[in-house]
């Protein structure tokens, strides 16, 4: 198979979809490996380590996507290069099609296969290949809400760990899961007085007997939420339905409960975003104001530190994308369910429920598609 990866051009997006550990892995069990020219430039990769890996460079990303049978990729595919698609051809990537409908029509009209990486789960129920980008947006999220918080960007002035005589920030966690503990735990290492809510009492308990005396846990309801809110001077959106649009936890009239200048990191915008007030917005502008609260939504949050993000992602994608080339599609899927979770898009049919719930349109069943 012929397995193409095209430099990501969403702005300030520097991950690459293969490392050259992942194209050498590809190149010895048989395939063709095609990568753009600098694809990996931002991640601390060159041309040249792709070429020792037994890569071939290609000087453009149109050469690359009408020569390859996979197009393995990071972010989702953008507007110039979903009319690069074409039927047959498979689509391995991060797709978020939810609160997305203008890529979702694009792509179920490209005839393409589209399995996204934000879907494929494992035998534990976890989601495998979003668990690395989720602990690196977690562990971001503290960072860049402390540096929302300073004075010169709008935010209140407050600074994560306080100092002797003067108490710490105040930071509110909505969602326990991966993004929501790497958040918590970082924001506690940070000194801050740390609050994590979640609905599921196993994972509060879990949260409790590891993690007891670094942060607080508390069961996520509007009653709670309405009595934290206005003590938090930084809360952190980490809810996540998969493959579905977020819920909107907090809405715009609540903005008035919260102190001016507190902050709003919203981990969920992929998916739409979990504040009403939420927007995606990118690395070159990550912040804007509504009604005096600070709002970080950047969407693609692990590309700023591109060369950690690429290389956890790459570690979890690597079998994957191997059983896709080794097998094909359909005979990968129709042998791992959990990849099987994984296909949104298939021959002009969409194939995911939840999708198909947000956005009006009728999902097949997938199992019958590999079963064909």
């Amino acid at each position: 198979m012929k397995i193409g990866c095209p430099k990501e051009i969403k702005p300030q997006e520097f991950r690459v979809g293969m490392t050259p550990n992942a194209a050498l892995e590809a190149v010895a069990h048989g395939h063709e490996v095609l990568i753009e020219t600098g694809a990996g430039v931002g991640a601390g990769f060159s041309d040249a380590d792709y070429t020792v890996a037994g890569a071939t460079i290609i000087a453009t990303a149109a050469e690359v996507f009408a020569k390859a049978d996979m197009i393995v990729k990071v972010k989702e595919p953008q507007v110039g290069e979903r009319k690069m698609l074409r039927a047959g051809q498979v689509l391995f990537t991060y797709l978020h099609l939810a609160p997305d409908p203008e890529q979702t029509h694009d792509l179920l009209a490209s005839g393409c296969t589209a399995i996204a990486y934000e879907t494929v789960t494992d035998r534990s129920g976890g989601l495998p290949l979003l668990a690395p980008m989720s602990e690196v947006a977690g562990r971001l999220a503290p960072q860049v809400g402390a540096w929302t918080l300073q004075k010169a960007n709008g935010g209140r002035g407050v600074l994560m760990g306080g100092v002797p005589g003067v108490g710490p920030a105040r930071v509110l966690v909505i969602g326990g899961g991966v993004v929501g503990t790497h958040a918590a735990k970082i924001a506690a290492g940070m000194g801050a007085d740390v609050t994590v809510l979640d609905r599921s009492l196993p994972r509060l308990r879990y949260l409790d007997d590891v993690f007891g005396g670094q942060f607080k846990t508390g069961y996520s309801s509007a009653g709670l939420l309405a009595e934290l809110l206005p003590q938090a001077d930084m809360v952190v959106g980490a809810v996540l339905i998969p493959g579905a649009a977020a819920p909107k936890l907090i809405t715009r009239a609540q903005l008035a409960v919260m102190k001016p200048g507190a902050v709003l990191v919203d981990v969920a915008i992929d998916q739409g975003g979990c504040f009403e007030t939420s927007k995606a917005t990118t690395h070159q502008d990550p912040i804007y104001e509504v009604d005096g609260i600070m709002h970080y939504c950047v969407a693609n949050m692990p590309g700023a530190v591109a060369r950690t993000s690429t290389l956890a992602l790459g570690n979890a994608t690597m079998p994957f994308m191997l059983a896709l080339a080794d097998k094909g599609w359909k005979r990968a899927c129709a042998e791992d369910p959990h990849l099987l979770a994984g296909l949104n898009v298939h021959a002009g049919q969409l194939t995911y429920a939840a999708v198909g719930e947000a956005l009006g349109i009728v999902a097949v069943d997938p199992k019958a598609l590999v079963a064909a």
